[in-house]
């Protein structure tokens, strides 16, 4: 059995195993985020995006490849559109292989993170009006033993939580997503996350 295989099957037993929590999305907008595990250079890890600063919305900054939810559509089927145009990796249900819970957003949305199998040394193709670059993070940045790392301000009494990708911090809502995708899909454990603070430049 090759290492990809079994990459595969650890994880999907793991996120069968996870009893999601789903996030009351009364008044909120509906989004989900692609959470895109590859096999790169031998390196098992996820792939991050860095937004296009030409973007009116959080410009420049780290992202899971997603977006809103169309009428109609449901959080898989988002997550497979938005991987589509945003990188150009072109996936299938046949590729989902969990999911994780909801994170209710200070921007007013409730986003659903859908772990995604993406393959093998996947071909790319970024949408420079989305997309800055694309980077794949390996498990082992995610399970860094700095990460996660919690700061408190002053606009909140929630912790804010942090992860990191080289000496790039990463925040939530993307920060709570990689953290729990760690906890869950990589350590077999469960850590909710949707009590953790987003910075407040992530509010608007």
């Amino acid at each position: 059995m090759d290492r990809s295989h079994t990459l595969v099957e650890e994880l999907l037993a793991n996120l069968v195993g996870h009893q999601r929590e789903e996030a009351d999305a009364s008044g909120l907008r509906h989004a989900a985020v692609a959470v895109v595990v590859t096999h790169s250079g031998g390196v098992p890890g996820i792939l991050l995006t860095k937004r296009a600063s030409t973007l009116r919305a959080h410009g420049g900054q780290w992202a899971l490849p997603g977006g809103r939810l169309d009428a109609d559509e449901t959080a898989i089927q988002a997550a497979l559109r938005e991987l589509s145009e945003e990188v150009g990796l072109h996936l299938d249900p046949g590729a989902v292989l969990g999911l994780l819970d909801d994170y209710p957003t200070r921007s007013g949305y409730v986003i659903t993170p859908v772990v995604l199998w993406g393959g093998v040394d996947p071909e790319l193709a970024p949408n420079p009006d989305e997309v800055h670059s694309v980077h794949h993070v390996p498990f082992s940045e995610l399970q860094r033993p700095d990460a996660p790392n919690f700061v408190t301000i002053p606009e909140s009494d929630r912790p804010v939580v942090q992860m990191f990708f080289g000496p790039s911090t990463i925040h939530a809502p993307t920060a709570a997503v990689m953290l729990q995708f760690r906890r869950v899909g990589l350590e077999g454990t469960c850590e909710r996350v949707a009590g953790y603070e987003q910075p407040v430049f992530a509010w608007r």
